[in-house]
């Protein structure tokens, strides 16, 4: 089974009966879930919270083990909106099965959120998307070798063939355009290409991204979206370059340099997401 329902009902029973949880979710349930990935880690500390769940404490949720991912379910306002965001993310390449990193997507979708939003790194093989660039996914591919939909299918969760041919949400992504441009922030529509990761990519295989039509190349966002989708969830996805992946201008890049990059260029990630929320 893709993700047991009595384990995704458990979860959400834990996390309603939180002290002021029956409060929020009776008045003004969280429609919005945000993944606070690389890029966009700071919107946490703007959110007014409400309610902070270490995941440690969530049953069925892990623990992330990469620096910046901090560990915590957020509930609170948002550009006047309600807001569940995850405060950091987990990855295939952290040793965890494709179902448990998409585990939380399920949570969500079961607590009342409608829309979904992603934040992450990339590495740019397009060579129009220099380092910082804002990069809003109209589409991915999928090279992880692996779904999170492998296995039996619940019917009650999704379906068992979802179609994917418009995963990104088409009005979120011009939301998206509109509010950059209100702020003078340079975006670009781009494709992701999804590895596993956790090495960075040979230059043969930089090559083969930009050949077979991606811009950026990244280690997440492909299987929540995918999950997202057989959801019924809408979804928006911004990336941030954070290193250059293109033939002959592949820069050696640490995690630091990443972090720091990530971090220049997150109050213009904020703005956008902030935008789309308070519009919606």
């Amino acid at each position: 089974m893709i993700h047991c329902k009595q384990k995704i009902i458990g979860v959400v029973k834990y996390i309603t009966s939180r002290k002021g949880a029956k409060k929020i979710f009776k008045s003004d349930a969280p429609q919005i879930g945000i993944i606070l990935g690389t890029g966009l880690g700071a919107i946490a500390s703007t959110i007014q919270k409400q309610l902070v769940i270490p995941y440690k404490n969530i049953p069925g949720f892990l623990v992330p083990t990469v620096a910046s991912h901090k560990g915590n379910l957020v509930i609170g306002k948002l550009s006047g909106k309600t807001v569940l965001a995850m405060e950091g993310r987990f990855h295939h390449y952290e040793g965890y099965s494709m179902q448990n990193i998409t585990f939380p997507v399920r949570v969500m979708k079961a607590l009342g959120v409608k829309i979904l939003i992603i934040g992450s790194a990339v590495g740019s093989v397009n060579p129009t998307y220099p380092e910082g660039t804002i990069v809003l996914v109209k589409d991915h591919i999928n090279l992880m070798g692996n779904n999170p939909l492998i296995g039996h299918n619940d019917d009650s969760l999704g379906p068992r063939f979802p179609d994917m041919g418009q995963a990104y949400d088409a009005n979120l992504l011009k939301m998206a355009e509109h509010v950059a441009r209100a702020n003078k922030i340079k975006s670009h529509r781009g494709i992701y290409a999804a590895m596993t990761g956790p090495n960075l990519e040979t230059p043969a295989e930089y090559n083969f991204i930009r050949v077979i039509g991606a811009d950026v190349v990244g280690m997440s966002t492909v299987p929540e979206v995918i999950v997202g989708i057989h959801a019924g969830l809408r979804i928006l996805a911004l990336a941030v370059v954070t290193d250059l992946a293109r033939p002959g201008i592949i820069k050696k890049v640490s995690l630091a340099e990443i972090i720091h990059i990530a971090n220049e260029a997150e109050p213009k990630m904020a703005a956008i997401v902030k935008g789309v929320i308070k519009l919606l």
